[in-house]
């Protein structure tokens, strides 16, 4: 364990001495505090509105939760799809660019504690980018008692979600010594997972159903909404530990061909 904190801080250093983290950090806090903001912005109005219609049509339901947190998480979501290319492109790329990649090898690790080192790494980022979001609630609270199982369930299956997109982009870094090149198989490659299962909705044939239970996006709809179902957070962890199998595999490939 004391390998990998090691590793996890060698890699942290070197998102923090560059603009990247920064950069990327900035633009996600950017867009969606932009999300948020207009969302309780128009649950605002709506409330108003649904409030003089109560005086004549009886109680309306509104609730805070489907109406600014669900979407403001399927916005970020879509946000991290975007920037989750740009945490990973490097961490193998880079490396393999510089030739620094045969002195890890070297290095009294095993490819196992490499991979792991910059996968947390990258998931230590993703933390910090989502636990800045977290005053939002404070904003809620303005208006009404934040609903915190909402709140809690949707960023843990955030943060399950952006975990896979990460593993699946370490793996793409190891495949190249070009870091665009890894950024965009990463971006196309989630891109394909994102959006498999809409074709295949609403069909009954196993194969269809296949799909869409592969599809990255199928399995966030219920904790966006408040609701954590073990099987999305299975499938969320197996998505993560084939990437990460895969990226050992990679590496393995790299040394003997070395």
């Amino acid at each position: 364990m004391r390998t990998i904190y090691t590793l996890v801080k060698r890699e942290l250093k070197a998102y923090f001495h560059s603009p990247i983290a920064y950069a990327i950090i900035f633009m996600f806090l950017l867009i969606s505090g932009y999300f948020f903001f207009a969302g309780m912005n128009t649950y605002s109005l709506a409330s108003f509105e649904i409030s003089k219609m109560a005086e004549r049509m009886g109680p309306q339901e509104l609730t805070i939760a489907g109406f600014v947190i669900a979407p403001l998480l399927g916005n970020m979501s879509v946000v991290m799809l975007l920037m989750a290319p740009l945490l990973t492109m490097r961490l193998f790329s880079e490396e393999k660019k510089t030739g620094s990649i045969e002195l890890l090898f070297t290095w009294p690790v095993t490819d196992f504690q490499m991979v792991m080192g910059k996968y947390l790494a990258s998931l230590m980022v993703v933390a910090i980018m989502l636990a800045l979001t977290l005053p939002y609630a404070g904003f809620v609270w303005l208006h009404t008692a934040p609903p915190w199982s909402s709140i809690f369930s949707g960023y843990l299956g955030l943060l399950l979600l952006v975990a896979s997109f990460l593993s699946l982009g370490l793996f793409f870094s190891t495949l190249t010594e070009n870091q665009i090149v890894s950024a965009v198989l990463t971006f196309g490659a989630l891109l394909i997972f994102w959006i498999m299962g809409w074709t295949s909705a609403g069909n009954t044939d196993w194969f269809s159903q296949l799909i869409v239970y592969l599809s990255i996006l199928e399995h966030f709809h219920n904790p966006s909404k408040g609701v954590l179902d073990t099987r999305d957070v299975v499938y969320y962890l197996s998505f993560i530990g084939f990437f990460l199998f895969l990226t050992l595999r990679s590496l393995e490939a790299e040394k003997i061909g070395g």
